[in-house]
């Protein structure tokens, strides 16, 4: 089975690098949309560990996890916004904000649930939990009176009813038909404290990769023939320096490494990051490392996603004076992004569903830089 791959791409750029929007946002640069005010995080979380400057959003990611039953979840990819700093490793870092029962809310009698999920930033309306309660309530009165059947109210209810899907209908095929992020009608709310640095602000859309099976004949010959001709190269460097026979029998994979790399990233040149839970980066070198476990848990790391270099172009041509944070000194080739295995809840729940609050962890990085091309990770 093919490993399907979501493709992060340019959407509509913000009207204000600072306007807020929700938690399940997907955008680059502007300010993070934290989903509570106080996530009980230390400040020292959201500094740099190097010169402790507060750091800047580079990515929001809403991930949620179908087969983890894990709905309200979201990555931020941070950097310090120092000219100094934002080239190391050392300054970046991906927070994984959860909470791992969001939608199941007791209801009065403490049985059951209510599923309710308020959003600050949405193309449909969504029922709130009081109007749930309020059709509950007339439905149990309208029970009790079961021996009265009123077939005016029973046909008025099915032409409301037909109505209601009619209009979801049509607005599902809208939203299909129009993969760019749509911008809220209301005016946005810009966030107060000027002193955040901010990078500049798009939106994201998502396009699945295609197959690679599916690439010209002529573009494989090509690889092919190259990869032939750093072989040879390589032989006959190894006639020359017998003492150096590891480091060229090592280059032809690390090149055809590289080549698979730049070829799967000219076939979508917008693609800002990749997501793919679970399955398999697009490394630009073959040196890794072992990314380790989770802090909290101790379950293994896995791949979910990675940040790609035209994500720097398009940040960069935005500069227009209107962000105090530029990614000019950024030389990395990609940063791919590791996270728990099982999305363990970082809050102090314990998985329970009646206390389940917001928790926040620190996730794994790995750069791979365009003139070492090495990995590192931290």
């Amino acid at each position: 089975m093919t490993e399907e791959v979501h493709l992060g791409l340019p959407g509509p750029w913000a009207e204000d690098y600072r306007e807020k929007a929700d938690h399940y946002t997907t955008k680059i640069g502007g300010v993070p949309d934290w989903p509570a005010k106080d996530l009980g995080t230390e400040a020292k979380l959201l500094q740099c560990k190097l010169c402790g400057t507060r750091l800047c959003l580079v990515a929001q990611v809403y991930a949620p996890l179908a087969k983890l039953n894990v709905e309200e979840r979201t990555l931020y990819v941070l950097v310090c916004p120092t000219p100094k700093c934002g080239p190391n490793p050392q300054s970046w870092k991906v927070l994984r904000v959860q909470k791992c029962h969001s939608g199941m809310q007791p209801n009065d009698n403490g049985y059951g649930s209510v599923q309710c999920k308020e959003k600050v930033c949405s193309n449909e309306p969504t029922p709130s939990c009081s109007a749930g309660k309020h059709s509950e309530e007339e439905n149990k009165s309208s029970n009790s009176n079961g021996d009265d059947f009123d077939l005016d109210a029973l046909a008025a209810a099915l032409e409301q009813a037909a109505t209601v899907a009619s209009n979801t209908k049509k607005k599902n095929k809208s939203k299909r038909a129009n993969n760019v992020p749509r911008k809220c009608a209301v005016v946005k709310e810009k966030a107060n404290d000027l002193s955040i640095s901010v990078l500049p602000c798009f939106y994201i859309y998502y396009d699945k990769e295609q197959s690679r099976g599916k690439t010209s004949a002529g573009s494989s010959s090509y690889e092919k023939l190259l990869a032939e001709e750093i072989m040879d190269m390589g032989n006959d460097e190894e006639e020359k320096w017998e003492g150096e026979k590891y480091e060229y029998d090592q280059a032809p994979g690390a090149d055809r490494t590289f080549l698979k790399f730049k070829k799967r990233l000219d076939a979508y040149p917008q693609q800002c990051f990749r997501y793919s839970c679970a399955g398999s980066p697009l490394l630009a070198t073959t040196n890794s490392q072992d990314v380790g476990t989770c802090k909290l848990c101790g379950s293994q790391r896995q791949y979910e996603l990675q940040l790609m270099s035209p994500l720097s172009y398009f940040l960069d041509q935005a500069g227009d004076g209107s962000s105090n944070c530029a990614p000019n000194a950024w030389t990395w080739l990609t940063i791919v992004i590791y996270t728990c295995s099982k999305s363990c809840c970082p809050s102090s729940c314990g998985g329970e569903h009646a206390n389940c609050c917001w928790g926040v962890v620190e996730e794994e990085i790995m750069m791979q830089e365009d003139e070492a091309c090495d990995a590192r990770c931290y």
